[in-house]
């Protein structure tokens, strides 16, 4: 009998841009990797639960070769954690908010920021900056970030390769 997957959950504000982003990278590194991981998004937030992923972040996805078309929002809650060993906020405000939500300080301990697993990420600033609202510009810059640090996170998944 096999091992279950490694379960992993990105989760940033309405889960529309940059949690998508970071879990369709993830999704095809793993795959390529050959890996047994399971990769979703969720937000905090409540106000595009059911809704796509916002069109200029499937955009920057497509312009990478991504496919992000069929992303459906959904709120992360805290029973949630029992369905994860990692969870993955995209900036400083969002680990904040998912520690609080955590039901025990196991839970919590699940949860870290993303940028953490990209060695070269700035000290004094890990977080992927909100592209919601701006141009085209700050979507694939935080397409760059989010990149980085999934291909961080991938060399140092707890699974078999």
């Amino acid at each position: 009998m096999s091992a279950p997957p490694y379960r992993i959950s990105f989760v940033c504000l309405g889960n529309i841009c940059r949690s998508p982003m970071a879990a369709v990278v993830m999704r095809s590194l793993v795959a390529d990797a050959g890996l047994p991981v399971q990769v979703d998004s969720a937000g905090t937030g409540s106000w595009h639960i059911g809704g796509g992923a916002n069109p200029p972040a499937v955009q920057a996805l497509g312009r990478r070769g991504y496919d992000g078309s069929t992303h459906v929002a959904r709120q992360f809650g805290p029973r949630d954690f029992a369905d994860y060993d990692l969870v993955i906020g995209l900036d400083r405000h969002n680990v904040a908010d998912l520690r609080r939500l955590a039901p025990d300080d196991e839970q919590a301990a699940k949860v870290v920021l993303l940028r953490d697993f990209d060695p070269d990420a700035p000290t004094e600033d890990r977080d992927v900056p909100d592209p919601y609202g701006g141009p085209d510009l700050d979507f694939d810059h935080a397409l760059d970030l989010v990149t980085a640090a999934c291909q961080g996170l991938l060399a140092q998944l707890p699974v078999h390769r």
